[in-house]
């Protein structure tokens, strides 16, 4: 089979890569380059997509013996993921980036070239399982399960689609990659957001969007009792850097329960206001199997490496909507909603919906 490697220059995509090549597949690397300016992208241990990385995935394709290339993707990468974060933080939801790059450039403008050259599969690092049964499964590596970030993938997109670290650890991914003399065995996984050189997304909304002073609002008085520079810069079940201009009357701590763009308003609230039991979720992806036509008994994760809640999910039209069995916390509208089959080969997804305001 004719294969893509997507190279991050990271040691997951270094060994998935070599792993393609030790199954007898015909493998080429690519790193896509998606900054605009790489130097404004994060460098060494918090890197990602950074001019380093390209240099590290290139060593790695000599290493392996492979043709390597990179695609300039940064144009649709800031269409499809910087904008559109930003616009949902001033729409007053909480979007996933990571999430929205799987979906529009590593298996939709990626996929899409790769497909139109020749190639059958694209090949990652991401620690997910695909069997031969073409269901996506967690990786068994809990800790590393990037499933949640691959649920919003359309049938046919897993159908070309190859995840070779599935059934390794991290640490088992590391060691292969130093016996195979890849000099990314140690190098540290990237964090947070790639596009936000110094980590501060507040300050990186405030430059796009201005600043857009606001109240916030206590929802049990309906008092006034603090002030913002833009609602955008809050997020659901957010209780640091309120500033709240004086304590709640039973001196408990308030979080942010609610964003109102069109006010300009935050609500804050105790904790117990942050629960939430019913869930409904727009434009759902399934993948399992098909879209059911009754309600059905499964499992939900409403975020990256959030709690796992047993619950009732009904899919009618373009909504989905699930029914916890006991209530969570922080659910951000603009996050997924993933629900999985339990199964002991490995839970199975069955599909995704992004949380509704």
């Amino acid at each position: 089979m004719r294969v893509l490697a997507a190279m991050s220059g990271g040691v997951d995509s270094a060994v998935a890569a070599a792993r393609a090549v030790e199954a007898g597949h015909d493998v080429t690397g690519v790193h896509l380059a998606l900054a605009r300016n790489p130097q404004t992208y994060r460098t060494g241990a918090r890197g990602c997509c950074t001019l380093e990385d390209a240099r590290d995935a290139r060593r790695a394709a000599d290493v392996l013996g492979i043709p390597f290339y990179v695609w300039d993707m940064a144009d649709r990468f800031h269409a499809d993921v910087v904008d559109d974060f930003v616009a949902e933080y001033a729409a007053g939801r909480t979007p996933n980036p990571c999430l929205r790059c799987n979906e529009k450039i590593k298996f939709a403008a990626v996929l899409d070239r790769a497909v139109a050259l020749g190639f059958d599969a694209v090949v990652t690092g991401h620690h997910a399982r695909l069997g031969p049964d073409g269901l996506l499964r967690r990786s068994v590596d809990a800790a590393k399960d990037q499933s949640y970030v691959l649920a919003v993938l359309t049938r046919a997109q897993l159908d070309r689609s190859v995840f070779p670290l599935g059934d390794s650890t991290k640490a088992q991914v590391r060691a292969e990659a130093a016996r195979r003399g890849l000099a990314v065995a140690d190098k540290p996984d990237s964090h947070d957001i790639c596009f936000i050189a110094d980590g501060d997304t507040r300050g990186f909304l405030a430059r796009q969007l201005g600043e857009a002073p606001g109240e916030v609002v206590d929802a049990l008085t309906g008092a006034v009792v603090g002030s913002h520079a833009g609602a955008y810069a809050y997020t659901v079940g957010q209780r640091r850097g309120l500033h709240l201009d004086r304590p709640a009357p039973d001196g408990r701590p308030r979080y942010v329960l609610s964003i109102t763009p069109t006010t300009n308003t935050v609500t804050v609230g105790p904790a117990e206001a942050l629960e939430v039991s019913t869930v409904r979720a727009e434009r759902p992806v399934w993948t399992g199997g098909e879209p059911p036509t009754a309600p059905i008994e499964c499992e939900v994760q409403l975020r990256a490496h959030g709690d796992v809640v047993a619950a009732t999910v009904e899919l009618t039209g373009g909504t989905l909507r699930a029914e916890l069995r006991r209530p969570l916390r922080g659910v951000a509208a603009g996050q997924a909603l993933v629900a999985y089959r339990p199964d002991p080969a490995g839970d199975v997804v069955l599909g995704s919906a992004t949380i509704a305001g």
